[in-house]
């Protein structure tokens, strides 16, 4: 079965083409093409995503690269046997441009639509980025601008909400940081350049919630600390810019911060769920630091660690490639359904 995939939950307008078993069999699908066309430039000079600019970005951009995934992939619009869509979680004019086009296409060629849930689908690519082995069930971590969340996910489409951020997420607080240190935007990237030449050490900000009982994340406290740290606020913590090596010590300093909780609360979960593999998705799984300090994890507590290659981390519509187990499990949506803006538990 080829199945074309639709990806606009944010700022990135995607489609991509697998190939994949048709159901009831069941089986890792195989990527054929995937397009992500970038907003970057549009958003650029706000720091920041601005949702009406992003939908009517999408709306330009959709059928373009829809086209171009069909084009890369060598597959006419005949060859489709289903349409896959990510409806939620997401801003809501950007999730609508995406479903609209979706449904148009599941209507005209008569064809299954599927509806994704954004967040499962970040930790599928876990298992479509290795698909000699079974990811399921694990312990999953989704870390990205708009979401910070832990899950038991018993497969694909059996994921229970463990727990998440109480205000910013991760990948928020990195962009908000480094719009404060004048690095640019996207901030993940730009904080991590910047950090590898400073010193982790150089600022003692805090680790909100480290030792807390729950599975909760809170960012906001971190980037207030970086706030009053740059603006010389707080006698503990001032900084000048100015000086020499200040904003990499900085960057390093917050990034640390970061890791140290993400690392912390995911070892929680795995503790408590007993899981003995772990899944990660999601854009901040493309840092460099994260990263290597999971995997020194993952070698200590003797678990499976997957993680997506960069191409996979952020968004993107491969991952929809899940579409395929809930087409196994019959979970065909109808030409009615509507977007889901906020986060919700995965299978509800």
């Amino acid at each position: 079965m080829i199945l074309l995939t639709i990806e606009s939950t944010c700022d990135e307008t995607g489609a991509a083409v697998l190939e994949g078993p048709a159901p009831p069999v069941s089986g890792v699908p195989r990527v054929l093409s995937s397009v992500v066309a970038s907003q970057l430039d549009l958003h650029e000079r706000f720091s920041g995503v601005v949702p009406e600019i992003a939908s009517r970005a999408h709306v330009r951009q959709i059928l373009p690269t829809i086209d171009e995934a069909l084009h890369r992939a060598g597959v006419s619009l005949g060859q489709v046997g289903a349409i896959a869509v990510s409806t939620r979680p997401g801003l809501v004019g950007s999730l609508v441009v995406g479903l609209t086009a979706a449904k148009g296409l599941a209507l005209a060629l008569g064809v299954p639509l599927i509806a994704v849930d954004h967040l499962e689908a970040h930790l599928y690519a876990c298992q479509l980025a290795h698909p000699s082995a079974n990811s399921y069930p694990c312990v999953g971590l989704v870390v990205s601008g708009g979401h910070t969340s832990l899950f038991a996910c018993k497969g694909p489409i059996e994921a229970e909400l463990l727990g998440g951020t109480i205000d910013d997420a991760a990948g928020e607080a990195f962009d908000k940081v480094a719009n404060l240190l004048g690095l640019g935007f996207p901030g993940g990237p730009a904080v991590e350049r910047a950090a590898a030449s400073g010193n982790r050490k150089a600022f003692a900000f805090p680790r909100s919630l480290i030792h807390d009982d729950r599975l909760a994340f809170s960012f906001s406290g971190l980037k207030t600390a970086v706030l009053y740290a740059v603006r010389g606020q707080d006698a503990r913590l001032g900084a000048n810019l100015d000086e020499p090596g200040v904003v990499a010590d900085l960057a390093a300093s917050f990034q640390e911060a970061v890791v140290d909780v993400l690392v912390a609360k995911t070892r929680q979960a795995l503790r408590m769920t007993g899981l003995k593999k772990l899944g990660i998705g999601g854009g901040v799984a493309a840092n460099g630091r994260f990263r290597e300090r999971v995997e020194e994890m993952a070698k200590e507590l003797d678990i499976e660690l997957f993680i997506p290659p960069l191409s996979l981390c952020t968004d993107n519509a491969a991952m929809a490639g899940i579409a395929f187990a809930k087409l196994e499990a019959g979970q065909v949506a109808s030409l009615d359904i509507d977007v889901k803006a906020g986060l919700v538990r995965p299978g509800r």
